[in-house]
């Protein structure tokens, strides 16, 4: 398939993402002196934004490569709750999936940039697990977009902001089992072996060593194969996709592994990367790639956004300039 008829197959795909939603708010000025009260800069502000974040990032991702995005999350019943929701209603997402609740405080990352640089960030949020009533009442939303739209694969997107809870994670991955939908996974430490019995799990190098208690890195082959058939062993997943900062992807189904190293790039910001992975990831699942064909193509994504500063999507024109002329199966 040439990625033209990559991104056509694309656009036929609905994905249900379930996890941690956030604002990423960012405070954009020129620094021109330090401050005489403490060694800080000072910003003179420019402008302050709002843009959506964790996994309505995400959502971002997939609705830039031309798929239908459902988000699935839980925010405060507060100001920032509605300007979230205000986000998504203004980029034609659906707000279905949204639960607000009076118990929590919807996240919010500020990030400070000074010169195009990063600065600062400040995080309101709350991270506890969600309560039981919070719980039933959130797997009632799932369900009920999950029996109302033709969902093609599910995401679950772990910020450990509390969201994904260990009986929300097992009861979406049992229905999406009894629907014969794929799940995928960009995981956290908090949860990390809860996802028993997903399609394709994608933990960083750093997760992956926490997760399952092996020190190891990829140079490291021996202690690295453990690490990821100890994974496999406790989650009997299908698919293992390890991502390895500077030293690109690795990815495993079955007895078949392949390594894609990452491509040379001015990296300017890794903030929101992992989000453009599991996007592209799960979007070439559905389109039923090779695990090859996986690999190259969310290394290559998830290179290209860090790039640019902030959390950004995708830019599917990008893609297809450096993806123009190869053949993927």
């Amino acid at each position: 398939m040439t990625i033209h008829e990559i991104l056509a197959a694309f656009k036929t795909k609905r994905i249900l993402v379930i996890g941690d939603v956030m604002i990423d708010a960012y405070m954009l000025g020129k620094v021109h002196r330090i401050s005489p009260e403490a060694p800080v800069p000072i910003i003179s502000l420019g402008k302050e934004e709002q843009r959506l974040g964790g996994a309505a990032n995400v959502g971002l991702n997939l609705q830039s490569l031309g798929a239908n995005p459902v988000i699935c999350s839980v925010v405060g019943n507060d100001q920032k709750g509605h300007d979230l929701t205000d986000l998504l209603n203004g980029l034609n997402m659906s707000v279905n999936g949204i639960l607000k609740s009076s118990e929590r405080v919807t996240t919010v990352k500020t990030r400070v940039i000074g010169n195009n640089q990063h600065l600062l960030r400040i995080d309101a949020e709350d991270t506890h697990a969600l309560s039981a009533a919070e719980e039933d009442a959130f797997l009632e939303k799932i369900r009920s977009v999950l029996d109302a739209e033709a969902i093609d694969a599910i995401i679950f997107e772990d910020y450990n902001k509390g969201v994904l809870t260990p009986k929300v994670i097992s009861e979406v991955v049992k229905w999406a089992s009894e629907k014969k939908i794929p799940t995928t996974v960009d995981p956290k430490k908090e949860n990390f072996l809860a996802y028993k019995g997903v399609t394709l799990f994608k933990p960083n190098l750093k997760e992956l060593k926490e997760g399952i208690g092996i020190d190891c890195s990829y140079q490291q082959r021996d202690l690295f194969n453990q690490a990821v058939s100890e994974l496999e062993k406790a989650l009997d997943n299908e698919i293992t996709f390890v991502t390895l900062s500077e030293h690109g992807v690795f990815i495993k189904k079955d007895e078949a592994d392949y390594h894609t190293p990452a491509h040379f790039r001015n990296i300017a910001d890794v903030s929101g990367a992992g989000d453009t992975v599991i996007s592209v990831a799960t979007l070439c699942l559905t389109a039923e790639l090779s695990i090859e064909s996986i690999a190259e193509l969310s290394n290559l994504a998830g290179g290209l956004v860090c790039e640019k500063s902030g959390v950004v999507s995708i830019d599917p024109d990008q893609l297809i300039q450096e993806c123009e002329g190869k053949q993927y199966n």
